[in-house]
C-alpha cells in the first residue's frame, strides 16, 4: 500500500470513529430520555483500491414488538385510572356503611328518628327530630345526583379535550412523517424526527389504543386497535378529522341515548360511540363509558330510590288524609310526583314544606298531611305507618331497582353496596393495568440505551481513534524521511 493510500485509510478510520464518538455521547446523554431510540453507526469497508471505512447511515433502534404491547397498556391504564378515579369519587360522596354522613348512615337516622318519635308522639322535639333526618336523606339524595351529573359534565369536556388533542398529534405526525420521508430520500438522518414521532404517537396511546405499521421512506400508518385508520401515507396520506360538540351542563334527562349528547364522528361519519366502539380502550373510552353507561345507571338507580320513597310516603299509604293527586312527605321539588318524570329525580325530591322542621307544622307528621287541626298527641299510630311503610317488602315502581321485592333499606343497601363493588372492582383493574404497564415500560428501557455498555463502546472508539491517528503520524514521519533524504 502506498503512502497516500495508508494516509486515506486511516483518515476515513479517524472520521468514522468521531461519528461513533458523537453517536456514542448522544445515546449516554439522552439514556433517560423518552421516545429516545439508541442510535448506531452502520459502517462498510470501502471499494476502493487503498480499503478504509465508509458511513452508510444511521440507524435508530427500537423493538417494534415492545413498543406497541407498551402503546396499548398505556390505554389500558388511561381507561383503568380515569374509572378508578370516578368509582372511587361516588364511593367517596355516598359513603361507606356506617359512616357519618353516609347515605346508610343518614337514612338510619331517619329510621331511628320514626321509631324515637312513635314512642313519644306528643314530642315537638322528636317530631322535629323525624323531619330534620328525613331532609337530611333527601339532601343527600340531592348531592349525590349532582355528583353524578357534574362527573357527566367533566366527562363531557374531557371527551373535547381528548379528541381535540387527538387531532393535533394526527397533524403533527403527518407533518412529522412528511420530513422523515424527505430526510431519508436525501440520505440525511432522520432520527430526531423519528424520536418526537414517538413521543407524539405516546400521547395518542393513552387516549386510544394505537397500532403503527411502517410505510415507504420510514414513514408510518397509524390505525385504532380496532383497525380504523387514523392516518395512512399510502392512501390520502391525510389524518383522520375526529368530531365532537360539547354540550354543558348535562342534566339527567340528557343522554346519547335519547340524542340530547353528542357522539364521536370520523371524517363526518357517526361511530359507535362507547367504549365498545372504534375508538375505546382509553381515556376516550373511559370518558364516554362515565357519560353515557355508568353514571347514567348510577343515576337511574338513585332515581329509583327516590321514586321508592315517594311512593312509600304518598298517597294511598299509611297517610289517610291525603288524596289521590296531592304531594306525600316527599314531593318532586315541591310538586307531587308525575310517574313519567322519573329521571332526575333524585335531584328534585325534598321533604314537603308543610312538615319543613323550620316550621311549625312537624304536628302533621302525627296528625297527617292533610290535617286540618292536631289530633290526640298521644296517637302514633300514622309514624307507626311510615316505619311500617319503609319496612314493608314491595316491588318498586322503577324498573331500576329490578323486579324483586325489598324494604326501603334493602335498595339504599343494594345501591351502596354496587357503588363499593364497582369502586373495588375499577381498584383491582387499575393495579393490574398498572402492573403490566411498569412491566413493559421496564421491558422496553432494557432494551434501550445501556450506559455501560455505551461506555465500553467508548474506551473501544477512543482505542481505534488512537490507532489511526498513529497511522497518520507514522505517514508523516515516512514522508518527513523521504523529504529530507
Amino acid at each position: 500500500m502506498s503512502l497516500s493510500g495508508a494516509l486515506s485509510n486511516a483518515l476515513s478510520g479517524l472520521t468514522t470513529q468521531a461519528r461513533q464518538a458523537t453517536l456514542v455521547s448522544s445515546n449516554i446523554s439522552n439514556a433517560t430520555t423518552e421516545s429516545y431510540g439508541r442510535r448506531t453507526l452502520d459502517v462498510s469497508s470501502r471499494s476502493t483500491t487503498w480499503g478504509g471505512v465508509s458511513v452508510d447511515g444511521v440507524t435508530r433502534n427500537t423493538d417494534a414488538v415492545v413498543l406497541a404491547d407498551r402503546r396499548l397498556s398505556d390505554a389500558q391504564l388511561g381507561y383503568a385510572d380515569d374509572m378508578q378515579t370516578f368509582a372511587s369519587k361516588i364511593e367517596m360522596l355516598v359513603g361507606e356503611s356506617g359512616e357519618a354522613g353516609s347515605l346508610t348512615t343518614l337514612y338510619s337516622n331517619f329510621e331511628n328518628a320514626l321509631l324515637s318519635a312513635s314512642s313519644d308522639p306528643s314530642s315537638n322535639q322528636r317530631l322535629k327530630s323525624v323531619a330534620l333526618a328525613a331532609e337530611d336523606f333527601t339532601e343527600k339524595l340531592n348531592q349525590v345526583s349532582g355528583a353524578l351529573q357534574d362527573a357527566r359534565t367533566d366527562a363531557d369536556k374531557s371527551i373535547a379535550s381528548d379528541v381535540k388533542s387527538l387531532n393535533d398529534s394526527l397533524a403533527s405526525v403527518k407533518q412529522l412523517n412528511d420530513s422523515i420521508g424527505e430526510s431519508v430520500l436525501r440520505g440525511a438522518d432522520a432520527s430526531s424526527l423519528m424520536d418526537e414521532r414517538q413521543r407524539v404517537l405516546d400521547t395518542i396511546s393513552e387516549i386510544v389504543p394505537l397500532r403503527t405499521v411502517a410505510r415507504d421512506n420510514g414513514t408510518l400508518a397509524v390505525y385504532a386497535a380496532s383497525g380504523t385508520v387514523l392516518l395512512d401515507p399510502s392512501f390520502s396520506g391525510q389524518p383522520a378529522q375526529i368530531g365532537f360538540t360539547p354540550q354543558e351542563p348535562i342534566t339527567a334527562d340528557r343522554t346519547l341515548a335519547d340524542g340530547g349528547l353528542s357522539g364521536i364522528t370520523i371524517n363526518g361519519h357517526a361511530i359507535n360511540s362507547t367504549n365498545e366502539g372504534p375508538l375505546g380502550g382509553g381515556t376516550l373510552g373511559a370518558q364516554l363509558q362515565i357519560r353515557d353507561v355508568v353514571a347514567v345507571d348510577m343515576q337511574a338507580a338513585l332515581d329509583g330510590i327516590a321514586r321508592d320513597l315517594v311512593d312509600r310516603f304518598g298517597p294511598g299509604g299509611a297517610d289517610t288524609t291525603l288524596a289521590a293527586g296531592d304531594a306525600g312527605l316527599f314531593t318532586d321539588a315541591g310538586l307531587a310526583f308525575d310517574p313519567l318524570l322519573e329521571v332526575g329525580l333524585a335531584a328534585r325530591i325534598s321533604l314537603n314544606s308543610l312538615v319543613d322542621p323550620g316550621g311549625t307544622g312537624t304536628w302533621r307528621l302525627r296528625d297527617g298531611l292533610g290535617a286540618a287541626t292536631q289530633g290526640n298527641v298521644g296517637d302514633a299510630t300514622l309514624i307507626q305507618g311510615y316505619s311500617d311503610a319503609l319496612d314493608g317488602l314491595s316491588v318498586p315502581s322503577s324498573t331500576s331497582l329490578g323486579t324483586g321485592t325489598s324494604s326501603f333499606a334493602g335498595h339504599v343497601s343494594d345501591f351502596v353496596s354496587a357503588i363499593s363493588a364497582a369502586r373495588v372492582r375499577a381498584d383491582g383493574e387499575q393495579s393490574f393495568s398498572s402492573a403490566q404497564h411498569t412491566a413493559l415500560k421496564e421491558l422496553e428501557l432494557s432494551k434501550g440505551v445501556d450506559t455501560d455498555a455505551e461506555l465500553q463502546d467508548l474506551l473501544l472508539i477512543e482505542q481505534h481513534y488512537a490507532a489511526n491517528a498513529r497511522v497518520m503520524t507514522t505517514v508523516d514521519e515516512l514522508m518527513q524521511t523521504l523529504l529530507s533524504i
